[in-house]
């Protein structure tokens, strides 16, 4: 008699994963008090964090998550002790709807206003939500999303200054990618930090627009190139003398977004019998020897890093998914069964300049997401990896731990926050006078759905076997996208 193999016992709930999705409307600030283990007293500037902070407006759910208007926390850490302030982005379509007090705005990826079509017919209008990024450059604090001017945030207090051009950098209708990579010793400013990013603007072809900013914040190269085709490009990834975006297959309908019957978002289709398109930009003036290679179809959001091995081979690490799960209008986002989802894994493409060939290696089965490395090896050749994992070592399932992988031997560290706290990215911070790699120290923002509160955990980078310090808010954080250090001046 056959025995039949025993289900995987999740190590989760989707009722506690759900309550991550509930709206932070409160904006608060206070020292945090209540901390288990203490805070490393070399920690001196603050974390800043983004994501959505309202899941409804109004009363009106959202039907996608990053549909939510942008909010920003900050840890502020000072000899031991950490400050907490969050406060959303006060964008334009922000106010306009907090003044008529209901949902004005449709959103990207499926959202749509209350009253059915007729409601969202020809209604093209785009709320900048501001909400997936948020960096501090050229003394400037920018929230940032990728379809549309990043919004100028005060440091100190996270007050909105407003809608920033990055002094007349970005044209009118130009838009700046919520995914910039910064070279830390750039060839074009003369071995200093660079800040690399782009721009995507869609439709029967593409134009990829790139900057590159000076540490000031003053350009230094701005330069495009047309692709054919719909582009659906979240993130891209650089080396000393490459650009790399990977063209994920997809097309996309524009007529039911037009009759108010979908959400843009739902209207992307993945194409699985299409080849995923590799395209190489040289950084180096004029710019014109674009290289494209093709690989079997897959769709990647992020990715985790690039680096030359010589002139013709490239070495691009990416978290890649067997397909884009299309995102259902009669199904609420968080009735998912991710069963039934194809798993984001973490992929190493070899690319071969010269034979134009491309091979792949899966570097782990894990269900992964949100890589964060050392920020010197940007575009350089690395070690170490942290990354937000699923419990379970196949599974997909809900980001529940911190993963780091050692990519030269392939050992391991793990830490769970199963069965009750959920994960996103970590951030990882060098030390002030690092010893190796991974010498520095990683924060994760977890919620923890037994308090329905969030805790900012701070791990050793060399050792995550257990946290050095968890220090519990007062409220719980929406599950994010983003963030970003920045070291006390």
């Amino acid at each position: 008699m056959q025995q039949l193999e025993k289900p995987i016992q999740k190590p989760y709930s989707l009722e506690d994963w759900r309550k991550g999705y509930e709206s932070q409307k409160q904006e608060l600030e206070y020292w945090i008090e209540d901390i288990e283990g203490e805070i490393p007293q070399e920690l001196s500037g603050t974390l800043y964090r983004n994501g959505p902070g309202f899941l409804d407006v109004y009363g009106t759910p959202l039907q996608h998550p990053f549909d939510g208007d942008g909010m920003i926390t900050a840890f502020t850490f000072n000899e031991g002790k950490c400050f907490f302030r969050n406060r959303f982005v006060k964008t334009k379509e922000f106010l306009e709807e907090q003044k008529a007090g209901k949902m004005l705005y449709r959103g990207v990826f499926g959202s749509q206003k209350p009253g059915g079509w007729l409601a969202n017919l020809f209604d093209l209008k785009i709320k900048n939500i501001a909400n997936t990024n948020v960096l501090h450059w050229g003394g400037k604090l920018l929230a940032l999303w990728e379809a549309a001017h990043p919004y100028h945030l005060n440091p100190e207090n996270l007050e909105t200054v407003g809608l920033d051009n990055l002094d007349g950098i970005l044209e009118a209708g130009e838009v700046f990618s919520a995914h910039p990579r910064i070279d830390p010793a750039s060839s074009f400013n003369n071995g200093k930090p660079s800040l690399v990013n782009f721009g995507v603007k869609t439709g029967l072809s593409s134009t990829i627009t790139i900057y590159e900013l000076d540490e000031k914040g003053k350009l230094l190269q701005k330069y495009s190139h047309i692709i054919d085709g719909f582009s659906f490009i979240h993130d891209f990834v650089i080396t000393p003398n490459y650009c790399i975006f990977f063209q994920n297959p997809t097309t996309y309908n524009p007529f039911p977004f037009l009759f108010g019957l979908r959400g843009a978002g739902e209207c992307v289709k993945f194409l699985d019998n299409q080849p995923t398109k590799i395209i190489l930009i040289p950084r180096n003036a004029p710019h014109k020897d674009v290289i494209t290679l093709e690989t079997e179809a897959g769709f990647i959001f992020h990715h985790a890093n690039a680096f030359e091995v010589n002139e013709q081979e490239i070495v691009v690490d990416s978290i890649c998914y067997a397909k884009l799960s299309q995102i259902d209008p009669d199904t609420s986002y968080k009735e998912v069964d991710f069963d039934k989802l194809a798993p984001g894994q973490l992929w190493r493409f070899q690319l071969n300049l010269q034979d134009g060939k491309v091979t792949k290696k899966l570097i782990d089965p894990r269900c992964v997401e949100f890589p964060s490395i050392h920020p010197n090896k940007v575009g350089r050749d690395y070690r170490y990896l942290f990354i937000g994992s699923a419990h379970h070592p196949t599974s997909n399932a809900p980001l529940q731990a911190l993963l780091k992988l050692d990519l030269q031997t392939n050992e391991q560290q793990f830490y769970s926050f199963a069965p009750k706290g959920f994960a996103g990215e970590p951030v990882f911070v060098p030390k002030a006078n690092p010893q190796s790699e991974d010498d520095g120290w990683v924060f994760n923002l977890i919620y923890d759905s037994s308090r329905h509160k969030s805790d900012l955990v701070i791990f050793d980078g060399q050792d995550i076997s257990s946290p050095v310090a968890t220090l519990h808010l007062k409220q719980h954080i929406p599950y994010g996208l983003h963030g970003s250090w920045k070291s006390k001046s």
